[in-house]
């Protein structure tokens, strides 16, 4: 399904009943919304959520800023994190929700502090998910570094050969790495949009728009902070620096979890936000 939102079209599918929780699920840097797994939409529908899970702006099949370009370092982004927070506003306009529970993963959690931040009376619960207030709270490990400012690959196999390199160094290290789920799961990606430059125009809207701590102290909603202790790419420190910023914010965190989502612990996170969603 396609939405025509704040002057973008953005992509989006539904799992659950229309009359469930409304719960909206927003991705990270680059990501595309197949990187929520379906099965943990539907893990999360079955709690009596309606589920929705969307592609960004410059991420798989919602509009791309080609004209764009990809940034040149130091100039000033054609876009930043205010402007995916007003996108996923218009989006919940167009699904007719007056506000909705609110989870973000990696810059989908920025996406939704901003949002929280923004537009306070449209979020009703709010989940961060590894991620943080800001790009220079937590700073990658050198490895994680490297990765995410890497050139990117070009052809599908160097594509799907580079995911694997790129979350066995940032994935979890206390959970095994299925090398062939994730080539599985590139090679869709790459199929639906190989768009390098769309994330680099992401990176730059992330490091264009500053540190949240202070505006975070305004949001009043029910807040959970979900965190890997192995994380590299954005470590432990932004979970934690998440949770102190927002009042009563409560704060998870998971040994052996890295920068992504690992199977084993979904059911921990589907009765950590159901239970924040329905209190």
């Amino acid at each position: 399904m396609r939405a025509a939102a704040n002057g973008i079209d953005i992509a989006y599918e539904s799992f659950g009943s229309p009359a469930g929780r409304p719960l909206l699920l927003i991705m990270g840097l680059g990501a595309q919304l197949i990187q929520w797994d379906e099965t943990l939409c539907e893990l999360l529908a079955e709690q009596g959520h309606h589920v929705v899970r969307f592609d960004n702006r410059d991420a798989g099949l919602s509009t791309h800023l080609h004209e764009h370009g990809a940034p040149a370092m130091g100039a000033a982004p054609p876009y930043l994190l205010d402007d995916l927070a007003d996108d996923t506003a218009a989006l919940m306009d167009v699904l007719g929700w007056t506000a909705a529970h609110i989870v973000g993963a990696s810059m989908g959690g920025m996406i939704a502090q901003t949002l929280a931040i923004r537009h306070p009376e449209r979020v009703l619960t709010l989940t961060s998910i590894m991620s943080t207030p800001g790009p220079s709270i937590a700073p990658p490990t050198e490895a994680a570094a490297a990765i995410l400012m890497g050139r990117p690959a070009q052809g599908r196999e160097a594509v799907l050969e580079q995911a694997v390199r790129t979350w066995s160094t940032i994935g979890s290290p206390g959970y095994e790495v299925d090398q062939e789920r994730i080539k599985a799961l590139a090679g869709l990606a790459y199929d639906r949009c190989f768009d390098p430059a769309g994330t680099a125009r992401q990176l730059a809207a992330i490091m264009g728009s500053g540190d949240r701590t202070a505006a975070l102290a305004r949001v009043k909603v029910p807040t959970l902070v979900l965190h890997g202790e192995a994380d590299p790419l954005v470590p432990l420190v932004g979970g934690q620096a998440t949770a102190a910023a927002i009042p009563g914010a409560r704060l998870v965190t998971y040994p052996g979890m890295g920068h992504d989502l690992p199977r084993e612990l979904w059911p921990s996170f589907v009765t950590e936000i159901t239970k924040l969603t329905s209190a």
